[in-house]
């Protein structure tokens, strides 16, 4: 049996559990996130906990218990506290503003990078150089990070470039001139 699979979801006060037609749907005030039950796993709500659990003990079936709970989970836990990502800035006149819904950032290009908030996500700038990405969804506010951090992964040399909050990044030596 699988250990995450079994462990019940405790539905917290003020989030609304429904499952129908193959989908369980989470919602929160306005805010709701879905997700489809995928073949041979199982949903039920008894006594404010959602229980996961899997028809026949195939590798398949084995694999999926584990993972639709935690992606219950992880729509329970976001509607009712959020997700957040945490990026830094690092370089000489790299920065970050945010204009509207825009997040406009100057990472050392001829050009601004330009990040739009998609539906369900809010940008946060605690300062020019540190940016919260955050939301309900933790599989779209941590794309979005990742997003957000490809425009200019750090730079192996000099460590100039956008990273997660508390990544450990190793600088190599580079070259010595030959005297």
């Amino acid at each position: 049996m699988s250990r995450i699979g079994k462990k019940p979801i405790v539905i917290p006060d003020g989030v609304n559990v429904e499952i129908a037609d193959g989908r369980v749907t989470v919602s929160k005030g306005q805010e709701s996130l879905s997700q489809e039950i995928l073949p041979g796993i199982t949903v039920m709500i008894e006594d404010g906990q959602v229980l996961v659990g899997r028809e026949d003990d195939t590798r398949q079936t084995r694999a999926l218990h584990g993972l639709t709970r935690s992606l219950i989970n992880n729509m329970v836990v976001g509607l009712h506290e959020g997700f957040t990502k945490n990026l830094e800035i690092h370089g000489v006149g790299y920065r970050a503003a945010k204009e509207g819904n825009k997040l406009v950032m100057n990472l050392g290009y001829s050009h601004q990078v330009i990040f739009e908030e998609p539906k369900g996500i809010t940008f946060e700038l605690a300062s020019p150089t540190r940016i919260a990405v955050k939301g309900a969804d933790k599989q779209l506010v941590g794309e979005m990070a990742a997003k957000i951090r490809a425009s200019r992964p750090p730079d192996a040399y000099k460590g100039k470039g956008v990273r997660y909050a508390g990544e450990v990044l190793r600088l190599k030596v580079g070259k010595s001139g030959a005297r």
